[in-house]
């Protein structure tokens, strides 16, 4: 259980104590470090250069046959030959251990794409063809220690695993963090918010006159996209007032700001506003925030304030920090008498301005958009575009009015937080299912982790779980089943199956599209927690590379990460193949419950 690289890894004692989850109906798996601190919150060892920690994985042999079975599987090796397969894989070079392959700028300059820079095409995704891939294992940086835990890790984490220091130096002035020795520590300041986070979303909450200045306004505000985030210290100042934001931000000249707010252990998400949709569904976000994020929201006639206006809720807010908002010389004036023209078509309205902050709110129904003057710009985008296509999809400028149904129910019609949690989202009708159909699926889900907290209990230990992604969310009912846990879920929906990231916003979780087949957009030791449920299976069905998705699971996993994997035999025995040159390890095997599906 605990066999180490043979590169030097240093060892520690491997506690495991789990609350985990999850149990689709196939097969289950696990994969975790066995690196573990033996006692005290940061006695941690560090890692060599090239080194790195061993991985365990756990399996289930059960097969019940939903996914249809191919003669020539991509997991069934010709003859049965385990030669093909190496007995360890190489370490990359350390100048990859950072690496973003689909957001590997360095890739760009080699293959000469001919991008526009004014529109960020350059920060947007180009994954390297098949031939171009790293099929090598990404070393951590030298000295790397186990992560702070939860919820110290929101104000310190260990310098060694983020080396990087160049924003404390070039943002002094403003407290986004702080260089302090073998820590780097956040106190939670920003461009705008040099006091805190704290007091900036107060003030927000005091400017809407929500109760007691609380920003979740009674649970009505859920959901929140903050867009140029920085380090996230302000959605990781939310998350205590119930409140999960989406922080976004390029791989730009300041590439390391999701690193360190991943490495805290807030929700992050590298992207930015260029050409293509975010990945979120309309309709998906209570709040929008921009606190100097250095956008020009004019552009291309007001394109990426249009983006905005598709993924807010009816009655979202827009909250922007910025010096247009207040400032008097001319440029400034400008741009506030452009943007205020801009939302005034769009139907927006000043909800209330303040100091150096105006936070406009959308309408609640369609009224506003049948109301204008025939041919005003923006026009309504047209009835045949679908508002929750966002893998690959370019923005479009024009206004997305609501389904019939939102309007005539003047809102989003969900309940409030935490009851939404397990509220029937109104937009199951857009896929089909039924309340019903909702029900069984949050029973099931329920059932599977407790079914995985019985099996892995005793691997786990507590605390050890922040950054979980479910790589295949369906409706999010394995993020629902974790409530209790401090941990929170990056839901992944493939992007050519059910559309349902709609439901899981609905629900008041968060999570993206993706397709396996390609990287996913986040940094090198991500995640704590990965569960695969019939993803291999899927990548089988679309003739994708297994062999290239557990380097890819291997690259966002944690050093002292686990994965979890629920599929049919062939898959379960095709990983098993790769135990070894992965550096792996068994730790739980269980079959899959005799329930529905």
């Amino acid at each position: 259980m605990m066999r180490g690289r043979a590169d030097g890894v240093q060892k520690k004692y491997l506690g495991t104590t789990l609350c985990i989850m999850i149990a689709c109906l196939f097969l289950i798996f696990l994969c975790f470090g066995s690196f573990f601190g033996s006692k005290g919150e940061h006695n941690n060892a560090a890692l060599d250069y090239g080194s790195k920690f061993s991985r365990s994985l756990g399996l289930s042999n059960d097969d019940n046959g939903e996914i249809g079975k191919s003669e020539e599987s991509i997991f069934v090796l010709d003859g049965g030959d385990d030669s093909i397969i190496p007995k360890s894989f190489p370490v990359c070079d350390d100048r990859h251990s950072e690496l973003i392959p689909c957001l590997d700028r360095h890739l760009i300059y080699q293959r000469r794409l001919k991008l526009d820079l004014n529109l960020m095409e350059h920060y947007e995704r180009h994954c390297p063809q098949s031939e171009r891939r790293y099929n090598c294992l990404i070393p951590p940086p030298s000295g790397y220690k186990v992560p702070i835990k939860w919820p110290t890790s929101r104000d310190e984490v260990w310098k060694a695993n983020i080396p990087h220091t160049h924003l404390a130096h070039e943002k002094s002035d403003q407290n986004w963090m702080v260089d302090a020795g073998e820590k780097i520590k956040f106190p939670g300041g920003g461009t705008h918010f040099h006091y805190g986070a704290d007091k900036y979303i107060a003030l927000l909450a005091s400017m809407l006159n929500f109760p007691n200045n609380v920003l979740n306004n009674e649970g009505r505000l859920r959901t929140v996209f903050d867009v140029g985030c920085g380090v996230a210290s302000f959605g990781g100042y939310l998350l205590s007032s119930n409140i999960l934001t989406m922080s976004l931000a390029p791989n730009d000249v300041h590439q390391n700001q999701i690193q360190f707010a991943l490495e805290r252990g807030i929700p992050a998400y590298l992207g930015v506003m260029g050409t293509m949709r975010l990945p979120y569904p309309s309709r998906s976000f209570e709040l929008a925030h921009c606190s100097r994020c250095r956008i020009d929201w004019l552009q291309r006639d007001g394109i990426l304030l249009l983006e905005l206006d598709r993924i807010l809720r009816p009655g979202g807010y827009f909250a922007y920090s910025s010096p247009e908002a207040y400032a008097q010389d001319e440029e400034d004036r400008r741009i506030w008498r452009a943007m205020s023209a801009l939302v005034a078509k769009m139907c927006w309205k000043i909800a209330v301005k303040k100091n150096q902050t105006v936070i406009w709110v959308k309408p609640l129904t369609n009224d506003c958009y049948m109301e204008r003057e025939p041919g005003t710009q923006p026009p309504l985008c047209r009835p045949d575009d679908d508002p929750d296509a966002v893998w690959h999809v370019p923005m479009q400028a024009c206004i997305t009015p609501y389904s019939e149904q939102s309007h005539r129910a003047g809102g989003s019609g969900l309940a409030p937080w935490p009851a939404r949690l397990t509220s029937p989202s109104p937009r199951l009708a857009d896929l089909g299912y039924s309340y019903e159909m909702f029900d069984k699926d949050m029973e099931i889900w329920h059932h599977r982790v407790d079914s995985y907290r019985s099996l892995l209990t005793t691997k786990i230990e507590p605390n050890t779980l922040r950054n979980v992604m479910d790589m295949k969310a369906n409706m999010g009912s394995f993020a629902a089943a974790l409530m209790d846990m401090d941990v929170w879920v990056m839901n992944v929906v493939p992007e050519d199956g059910p559309n349902t990231l709609k439901i899981i916003y609905d629900r008041g979780l968060i999570g993206t599209i993706h397709d396996w087949c390609e990287s996913f957009s986040t940094y090198p030791r991500t995640y704590d927690l990965l569960h695969a449920w019939t993803v291999f299976s899927d990548m089988e069905r679309k003739g994708c590379s297994g062999e290239d998705l557990l380097f890819e699971m291997d690259r966002i996993l944690r050093p002292t990460g686990f994965i979890i994997v629920r599929d049919k035999r062939t898959v379960i025995e095709f990983i098993k193949k790769y135990l070894k040159p992965l550096h792996w390890e068994s730790v739980a095997i269980a079959d899959a419950e005799p329930d529905n599906d």
